[in-house]
């Protein structure tokens, strides 16, 4: 038994390697079992079978639709749009004034429609006379916006990343954003735990004393 004086009289390595080994240890508790590794090879197959259909959809329309349409309620469909977006920037504004993680959302969803809207401008308007005024605004506002809040977004979850792993005692470059596991879903196991209430994925305190 370990208690929180004992930890206070070690030297920063040494917590640092009991860091790594309470670490370690956690991990292997979360160890996925044969089942586990099953149900995550279902949701993985129903998501790429979702993409083929996606993908054999979007032929069916792209040869079946017609090239123009006359649309009802264009209006509303633009004015809603833009409410959304102006949301999106608020939200991005008030997240990023008070500190929050939720900043990370806002950026990736800003940045989604940010590039809608480039889109959407770009393809309604060709063969018009608005098409070139749409085409600067996208390729000289609403993109760069865009890209800024991607990456904005991208080295901040690479920061929270970066705050994690020296938590833990791990030194060393960052990974990169496509190498930074989940958090909380440890290999293996269902990504139905991302379900779970973030406190059940934290280790039961009972007083001060660890167990190594």
């Amino acid at each position: 038994m370990i208690d929180e004086e004992e930890v206070r009289r070690m030297t920063p390595l040494q917590r640092q390697q009991l860091r790594l080994i309470l670490a370690d240890m956690d991990s292997r508790d979360l160890a996925g079992r044969a089942w586990d590794r099953r149900r995550r090879a279902i949701i993985l197959g129903v998501i790429i079978v979702c993409c083929i259909a996606l993908a054999a959809w979007t032929g069916v329309l792209a040869a079946t639709l017609p090239r123009y349409y006359r649309s009802g309620d264009w209006r509303g469909a633009w004015v809603g749009f833009d409410i959304a977006l102006l949301a999106a920037f608020a939200a991005t504004g008030w997240a990023s004034w008070r500190r929050r993680q939720m900043l990370i959302v806002s950026l990736v969803v800003l940045a989604t429609l940010l590039c809608c809207d480039a889109w959407f401008d770009v393809v309604l308007d060709a063969r018009t006379s608005g098409f070139l005024l749409s085409l600067l605004s996208a390729l000289l506002i609403e993109l760069p916006l865009a890209a800024v809040a991607i990456l904005g977004a991208r080295r901040l979850i690479r920061m929270t990343n970066a705050v994690m792993l020296r938590y833990r005692g791990v030194n060393g470059p960052v990974p990169r954003l496509r190498d930074i596991p989940l958090a909380g879903v440890a290999p293996g196991r269902p990504l139905t735990d991302l379900l779970v209430e973030p406190e059940a994925h934290l280790p039961a305190v009972r007083d001060n004393h660890l167990k190594v």
